[in-house]
C-alpha cells in the first residue's frame, strides 16, 4: 500500500492563497489535540477551538465529562477522529450527530490507507497522524468541514489550509531524509503500545508494541517474555517511552533483558495518542512529527540536527 505523493502535492498546490479578511467567529470543539491543532491551522483568527484531551490523556480510554458535553451542544461545529480511536465516546458522537454539527475527519479516509486493527476485523489502526502524507488528508477533512460551517469563511480557511499543506510537505521531506540515515538492521521500533505501524510502513521500520493498537489491551507476560528474548537475540539498545501511555512495561522489558546480560536504554519519550505541552513547539502537530522522527533517527545511530527540523524542539530531548 502506497500513498501518490502526487497527490499529496497536488492538493497543497491546488489550494490558492487569499488575504484574511474580518469575519465572525466559529466556536469549535474537537477531541484530540492533533485535530485541535489542524484546526488553528486553518481556521486562524475565524475560530475558537476547544480541546477536549490535553497533553498526556490517552484518546482510547477518555469518555466525556458534563463540562465537555455542554461545550458541545454548545459548538457550531464538533470533530472528533474516529475510526474507533475515541472508543468510548463512539455511540455519544453517533447520537450527538443527529441533533448537532458533528464530523468524524479521519473516517472518509481511503480504506486502501489504512492499516488492518490487531482486535477487531472489521476496523482500522486509527493511529494516521503518524505519516504526515496520510494527515494532510485529514487536514483537508477539517478544512471542508470548516467551510460547510462557515461558508463565508472559504477563501480564508482555503489559503490557511494550502499554507499548513506545504508545511506538511516539508515535514514529510524532513521525515524521510533524516529516517534513512538509521542502519537498515536497527530500523525496530519497540513501544509501549502499537501506535506507529503508519510511520513504520512510511519509513522502513519493524515497529513492536508490548500493547495492542489500543492501550486498553493488556500486555500479558508471555508476551513480555518474548519481546525480551527478541531485544537479546538481536542485540537491540534502545527502546522507547511514550508521552500518553505508562512506562511500567517498559521498564520491565529493561529489566528483562538486563537479567539476560543485554544493556537497553530508554531511547527517548515519543508522542503518540497527544502532542505535548500547550503553548510549546511540541504542542503542535510539526513539532510533535518532528521531535518523534528526531529522537528516534539518534538514538538509534542516524544523523538528526539537535534540535529538529525547525531548530525548535526542546534542548535535552
Amino acid at each position: 500500500m502506497r500513498f501518490s505523493r502526487r497527490g499529496f502535492l497536488a492538493t497543497s498546490a491546488a489550494l490558492a492563497a487569499t488575504p484574511l479578511s474580518a469575519m465572525s467567529r466559529l466556536a469549535v470543539v474537537a477531541t484530540t489535540g492533533m485535530i485541535v491543532d489542524a484546526v488553528r491551522q486553518v481556521g486562524g483568527d475565524l475560530v475558537d477551538v476547544r480541546g477536549l484531551m490535553g497533553s498526556g490523556v490517552d484518546p482510547h480510554a477518555y469518555r466525556q465529562t458534563r463540562t465537555d458535553i455542554v461545550a458541545m451542544t454548545r459548538a457550531d461545529l464538533v470533530l472528533w477522529h474516529g475510526l474507533y480511536l475515541e472508543a468510548q465516546m463512539e455511540a455519544f458522537f453517533h447520537d450527538l450527530g443527529k441533533k448537532r454539527n458533528v464530523v468524524a475527519v479521519a473516517e472518509e479516509l481511503s480504506r486502501d490507507l489504512l492499516l488492518g486493527h490487531d482486535d477487531y476485523d472489521d476496523k482500522f489502526d486509527p493511529h494516521v497522524w503518524m505519516n504526515p502524507e496520510i494527515w494532510s488528508l485529514v487536514v483537508a477533512e477539517v478544512r471542508d468541514a470548516l467551510i460547510a460551517a462557515q461558508p463565508e469563511s472559504a477563501e480564508v480557511f482555503n489559503a490557511n489550509a494550502a499554507r499548513h499543506l506545504r508545511d506538511l510537505v516539508r515535514l514529510s521531506d524532513y521525515s524521510q531524509n533524516i529516517l534513512s540515515t538509521v542502519p537498515e538492521t536497527a530500523r525496530v521500533l519497540l513501544t509501549a503500545h502499537d501506535a506507529f505501524g503508519y510511520f513504520g510502513e512510511a519509513y522502513g521500520f519493524e515497529v513492536l508494541g508490548i500493547q495492542g493498537i489500543s492501550t486498553q489491551s493488556e500486555a500479558g507476560l508471555n508476551r513480555i517474555g518474548e519481546l525480551v528474548d527478541m531485544l537479546v537475540d538481536r542485540k537491540i539498545g534502545a527502546v522507547f517511552v511514550e508521552s500518553s501511555v505508562s512506562d511500567r512495561s517498559i521498564r520491565a522489558l529493561i529489566e528483562g533483558a538486563a537479567a539476560k546480560g543485554h544493556k537497553v536504554q530508554v531511547g527517548g519519550e515519543l508522542f503518540s495518542d497527544a502532542m505535548g505541552q500547550e503553548g510549546t513547539y511540541e504542542g503542535t502537530y510539526l513539532g510533535m512529527i518532528d521531535h518523534n522522527v528526531t529522537v528516534i533517527a539518534s538514538a538509534l545511530g542516524g544523523h538528526a540536527p539537535a534540535r529538529g527540523m525547525n531548530d525548535k524542539l526542546s534542548a535535552g530531548f
